[in-house]
């Protein structure tokens, strides 16, 4: 009975364990790495990335998934970039264009992800197509838009830089010695955790998510479930590509490439499950940290960045196959 209890316990925390071990391990290699510099780093690397994780778990509750995240954030970061440059940059994107205060770009940015979640919802919803084929559908077009988009006179798909301070400081800067796009990732944590958790909206999602069918007859209207996690998603991508511009100064049609399989990967080893009904804040931002800590701790002690996938992959198949027998134990 001790020992059942011993492997419960185990099982239930192995998140928490592994993450704890890495960080040992890496500590005892490189002993620096503990440091208030390294976990405002780490934090500040993974801000974009819980956006992503925030809005593709709400989707994978509703028993959905988004293949479009990555291009979004894209999307999101030339977007913002065209409309956030200094009016006296040589290669302004719109010449005439004067310079914007930063909610601007943000808001505008925002928009056009709120746009596509909703045509990706549809899609989904309405016509039936498979979520994963409307994703990668969806995702080229959209990168080939980005792309087109990019390519316009004078910027001639060089990429965006010339950015105000203000909008660069969104990505560098702080208060009270926090960055602002902890601050940012905190928040929409808070959100996005109060609707899965405190709202009629929230129960709604998960219960479509767990059968949708019985949602039906409950008199939950599932299309508008739908268009409201795609909406949500693609805003949280857009805005995660906004943050991106402004931290690095720069952006181009090729930002966030493959961010949606860390998303779908950070939800799924925190606990979400692909049936739909199953998942929760805490498990997605531990997902995030778990594969921020492996990038930026294999590249810290001065390993190759080859091993990351490796560990990503393990970490990955280890996290499910625990996740499974947990459920078939208490089926």
């Amino acid at each position: 009975m001790k020992e059942k209890n011993i492997s419960k316990l185990l099982v239930d925390n192995i998140l928490y364990i592994c993450l704890i071990i890495m960080i040992v391990v890496i500590a005892i290699i490189s002993p620096s790495f503990i440091s208030v510099r390294v976990l405002s780093d780490v934090l500040i690397q993974s801000a974009p990335k819980i956006l992503l994780a925030m809005g593709m778990l709400v989707v994978i509750v509703a028993g959905g998934m988004d293949m479009t995240v990555g291009r979004l954030a894209g999307l999101g970061a030339v977007i913002s970039g065209t409309l956030a440059q200094q009016s006296t940059y040589y290669l302004k994107f719109w010449p005439n264009l004067p310079e914007l205060p930063i909610i601007v770009p943000i808001l505008a940015s925002i928009l056009v992800g709120m746009i596509m979640g909703a045509i990706t919802g549809t899609i989904i919803s309405k016509f039936k197509v498979p979520a994963f084929l409307a994703g990668v559908g969806l995702q080229l077009i959209i990168y080939g838009g980005n792309l087109l988009l990019m390519k316009k006179a004078p910027n001639n798909s060089q990429p965006l830089a010339g950015y105000t301070t203000n909008f660069t400081n969104f990505g560098t800067g702080s208060i009270f010695g926090i960055n602002y796009l902890i601050i940012v990732a905190v928040v929409v944590m808070v959100i996005v955790y109060i609707i899965l958790n405190k709202t009629t909206l929230g129960r709604n999602i998960y219960a479509t998510g767990g059968n949708r069918e019985a949602a039906k007859v409950a008199g939950i209207n599932v299309y508008r479930i739908d268009l409201f996690v795609y909406m949500l998603c693609g805003a949280l991508a857009a805005l995660a590509g906004c943050m991106l511009a402004a931290r690095t100064g720069s952006a181009n049609a090729t930002y966030a490439e493959g961010y949606e399989m860390d998303a779908i990967a950070s939800c799924i080893i925190g606990g979400a499950s692909f049936t739909g009904g199953i998942g929760n804040v805490p498990g997605a931002f531990l997902g995030v940290i778990i594969f921020s800590v492996i990038s930026y701790g294999l590249t810290f002690v001065g390993l190759s960045s080859y091993w990351q996938n490796i560990a990503k992959g393990i970490i990955i198949i280890v996290a499910v196959a625990l996740d499974m027998r947990k459920y078939a134990s208490e089926g």
